[in-house]
């Protein structure tokens, strides 16, 4: 049970929050209009955006210290011009792709690597850069909650004051406490592990740093609101990190949806909705969208650097994913499944191509633009675990979307963002190399039941699409729609509910059992080409050939080398399958004495690569101990050796 809250836990109460933002977003979208919208956009001082601009560029030059502290923290100095090259793109790309798609600790490895730091010193950066911004979150969060509890959306009307307050002192206890014990106890060991503490003026400076940083961040937003009586910047604030930590919670990109749910709930006593949308789409656009593309230009142009060396490689090394490409286009998936179910709550304005299409003009109603973006959401989860099935399911229903929008009478340019992921999905079919269970292995009871309930409740939910009534209701909303009777709400639930679960079942990896080792296992990776030691725990192997021997640690199961057979695509699909396996039975992953031709897809499994004395490398997981590891596999180095 407890292996399965740490597992399933967060994803499942992340949902619950993005459900939750969902229905009272839509409410709120359905008194508003698109020229409400743009009107409110318009109306925002041109001063207002120059400031906006201003705060902005403030918010990620104080971010960038963060990362040179961490590097004076972790005893490897790294220059300035370098911190802020890696801490700038590790944050913009993790507010926008969120942390379950792309953390800004990947993205730091990929820097810090390449500049000399070892795994422990990377580590050491991440969790300094990581408690700074928590250390800056928490003071102000408990200034919030002793000053002005009340202006917490929910919490500020239904709690005691003394209870707020009580967990405001606790905020700031946690924040004493770690400038106290940095001053006094230079290190400590937890669960085995020793951690140094940075110092007290180290420490003082974390925490001012990141009260700057959270402080800077809330103005961009707030001078791109209208004035109102009552909403001071103390005030704004509160409602700022209260959003931004349920955003976090809901572990979506940006906090899509999350984030922007408690701001409109927050801001409704101050500010009418259609000028807190204009301030939400503004802030987006200043503090996520346009550093997004800055970020990614100057990533890549790092990865090219990395790679003049091996320019002779480009065609191998274009087969191989980059760790960004499908978690954005993940990111990008979800995002268009949220704006479907949002905007999907926009009346409808009635084209030529509504008259044309008639009655099938109920498709795009909110009903059915509910439905293809709660479906984008599963597709987009699917799309992580670089499923083809939910590439492919992907480009149907983005294309859907699209033609939903079109047939709302929607701006060609918002067509048009639905028509760009399913584009680049199309282009990225080398991308996406795992089969799903439905396509790789024999038809279980399972599967045939849950295509047959797939198939079954798309055709009863969109034969509900097509009754008029309830077309202008989301199918979350029509169980309590007094429109509907009782069969028919009934219907709709037990559909949904059936369609998303099936479809989500239909969405798991090909399963990947490993193989005995005994002398023919052996023999087997001998004919391939693998490593295969007289001892070893077990073998994996992909359906087209390709395998590896593996040993069993404490806590890790190891890979013994590359795996060797196969073309690319099956060695790179038995690397992700041994990530499953060790997933399954709650260890972590790593190899050992792997090639350079592979580190990508290791890193983007991920794991960090780690160079050995002779030539290879040991690929391994941030929170594994290197030098443990590589005290244990040199005990074993004469069996390996054998092979």
């Amino acid at each position: 049970m407890l292996t399965l809250l740490r597992r399933h836990g967060p994803t499942v109460f992340g949902l619950l929050l993005l459900v939750g933002a969902v229905y009272v977003v839509q409410k709120e979208f359905r008194t508003l209009s698109m020229s409400d919208i743009r009107a409110a956009v318009a109306a925002v001082p041109a001063r207002a955006l120059w400031l906006a601009a201003g705060w902005t560029v403030l918010a990620y030059a104080v971010l960038t210290i963060y990362d040179r502290l961490g590097s004076v923290y972790a005893g490897k100095p790294v220059s300035y011009s370098r911190t802020s090259l890696a801490s700038f793109c590790a944050y913009t790309l993790a507010h926008n792709l969120g942390v379950a798609a792309v953390s800004g600790a990947a993205i730091r490895y990929r820097f810090y690597a390449a500049w000399g730091l070892t795994p422990v010193e990377i580590a050491k950066v991440i969790a300094f850069t990581s408690l700074t911004f928590g250390l800056g979150g928490m003071a102000l969060g408990g200034a919030v909650l002793l000053l002005e509890p009340e202006i917490l959306p929910w919490f500020g009307d239904n709690a005691p004051r003394w209870v707020m307050s009580g967990l405001g002192l606790l905020l700031f206890g946690v924040v004493g406490a770690y400038l106290i014990l940095s001053r006094v106890l230079p290190h400590f060991t937890v669960f085995g592990h020793k951690i140094d503490l940075p110092g007290f003026r180290m420490a003082l400076l974390q925490t001012t740093l990141a009260v700057v940083d959270v402080a800077v961040t809330t103005m961009i937003f707030y001078v791109l609101l209208p004035e109102a009586d009552g909403l001071t910047f103390v005030r704004f604030l509160g409602i700022y990190l209260a959003a931004y930590s349920a955003g976090l919670a809901a572990n979506v990109p940006g906090g899509l949806g999350v984030f922007d749910t408690v701001i409109l709930l927050g801001l409704q006593p101050y500010v009418p909705a259609p000028q807190v949308v204009g301030a939400l789409f503004l802030f987006r656009l200043y503090y996520y969208i346009v550093p997004l593309f800055i970020a990614g230009l100057l990533f890549a142009g790092f990865e090219l650097s990395q790679r003049r060396h091996v320019l002779e490689r480009v065609r191998t090394e274009a087969r191989v994913a980059d760790s960004l490409e499908v978690p954005a286009l993940s990111a990008l998936t979800a995002i268009m499944g949220v704006a479907l179910l949002f905007f999907g709550a926009l009346p409808s304005r009635g084209t030529w191509l509504a008259e044309r299409a008639g009655e099938w003009v109920a498709l795009a109603g909110h009903f059915a633009a509910s439905i293809i973006g709660s479906l984008l959401l599963v597709m987009a989860y699917g799309m992580l675990r670089r499923l083809r099935i939910a590439r492919i399911a992907g480009i149907v229903l983005l294309l859907l979307g699209a033609l939903v929008m079109a047939m709302k009478g929607e701006p060609w340019w918002m067509v048009g963002l639905f028509l760009v992921p399913a584009g680049l999905l199309m282009g990225l079919r080398s991308a996406f190399y795992r089969n799903a269970r439905l396509t790789a292995e024999p038809l279980t009871a399972g599967t045939v039941i849950s295509l047959a309930a797939s198939l079954g409740c798309a055709l009863l939910l969109a034969s509900v699409a097509r009754q008029g009534g309830l077309t202008d209701d989301p199918w979350w909303e029509v169980p309590f729609s007094s429109n509907a009777p009782d069969s028919l709400r009934f219907a709709v639930v037990v559909g949904v509910v059936l369609l998303l679960g099936a479809v989500f079942r239909l969405l798991r990896p090909s399963r990947l059992a490993p193989t005995v080792y005994d002398e023919a296992t052996r023999q087997r990776l001998a004919g391939l080409g693998a490593c295969s030691p007289e001892q070893a725990d077990g073998a994996v192997f992909a359906d087209a050939g390709a395998g590896f021997a593996f040993r069993k640690l404490q806590g890790v199961w190891i890979g013994l080398g590359d795996p060797a057979g196969g073309d690319e695509a099956a060695r790179i699909a038995v690397i992700w399958h041994f990530r499953d396996l060790c997933e399954r039975n709650g260890v972590r992953h790593a190899f050992w004495q792997v090639g350079p031709d592979l580190l990508r897809v290791y890193e983007d499994s991920g794991l960090a690569a780690v160079p050995l004395a002779d030539g290879t490398y040991l690929a391994c997981q941030a929170e594994s101990d290197p030098q443990w590891l590589l005290e244990e596999m040199q005990r074993d180095q004469g069996a390996i050796a054998s092979g």
